[in-house]
C-alpha cells in the first residue's frame, strides 16, 4: 500500500478545490490535513475554525494508531466511516459502545453504557464520539473518577441537548484530544478526523521505510 493509493483520484481532486478556497487560516500543517479532510466530508468551511487542537493530540493519535490501539466509536456509523482506511493500513481493533452493550444501564442510555463498558476495558484507547453527547459526558466523568488517560479522544457529537456541555467538559480534562466547538459535528466529521490521522500516520511510516 503506496501512501499515494490511500486517496481516491476524486479525493485529491477536492482537496485541490478546497486549497483554493479556504483562505487564511492559522492552522499548521498536520492541523489543516485534518481540517480539509473535514471540509471534503461536510463541504463546510466552518470548520476551519471550529476544529481545536491540544498540543500532544496530533502526534499522540499517530502514534497510538501506528501501535495498533484499540479504537472505540460510539456509534456504527463512526465504525463504517473508518473500516476500509483502518484495514488498508493498521488494522487497529474497532469497538462500538452501542454494540458494546446488550442493555442500558438504569439512567443511562444504550451508547453510554457500552463506552463505560469499554473504558473498563480499553482505558488508554482511541476514543472517537461523532454521536452521543452523554457517551462523551459519560467518558469526561470516568477519566476524572479513574485519574486514566486515553490516547487521544475526539469530540465531535452533533446537535443541541448536552452537546455544548459534553464538549465544555473535555475541554476541562488533561488528556490529547481534537474537537469541534459549538454544536456542529457528526459522525461523518468523527470519522474524517480519524481517517485523516490514519492517512498521515500511514505517510510518515512510510516516509521511513
Amino acid at each position: 500500500m503506496t501512501k499515494s493509493s490511500l486517496n481516491h483520484p476524486i479525493v485529491e481532486q477536492s482537496f485541490a478545490i478546497i486549497d483554493q478556497e479556504i483562505g487564511e487560516h492559522n492552522l499548521n500543517s498536520l492541523e489543516y490535513a485534518i481540517a480539509r479532510r473535514v471540509i471534503h466530508s461536510t463541504a463546510d468551511f466552518d470548520f476551519i475554525k471550529l476544529l481545536k487542537f491540544s498540543p500532544d493530540a496530533i502526534q499522540s493519535g499517530i502514534n497510538s494508531l501506528q501501535q495498533k490501539t484499540p479504537i472505540i466509536t460510539d456509534v456504527t456509523m463512526v465504525k463504517q466511516g473508518i473500516v476500509n482506511l483502518v484495514r488498508k493500513t493498521f488494522n487497529n481493533p474497532i469497538i462500538t459502545a452501542v454494540e458494546a452493550a446488550s442493555q442500558p444501564l438504569p439512567g443511562k442510555t444504550r451508547t453510554e453504557t457500552g463506552l463505560l463498558t469499554c473504558f473498563e476495558t480499553y482505558p488508554n484507547g482511541i476514543y472517537v464520539i461523532g454521536n452521543a453527547p452523554t457517551a462523551l459526558l459519560a467518558l469526561c466523568q470516568q477519566i476524572t473518577a479513574k485519574n486514566s488517560k486515553p490516547s487521544l479522544i475526539i469530540g465531535a457529537p452533533v446537535g443541541f441537548v448536552s452537546v455544548l456541555e459534553s464538549k465544555q467538559a473535555l475541554t476541562k480534562i488533561d488528556v490529547p484530544k481534537i474537537l469541534v466547538e459549538g454544536r456542529k459535528g457528526g459522525s461523518s466529521v468523527a470519522a474524517a478526523i480519524i481517517n485523516a490521522l490514519l492517512v498521515l500516520g500511514w505517510e510518515s511510516k512510510q516516509s521511513l521505510l
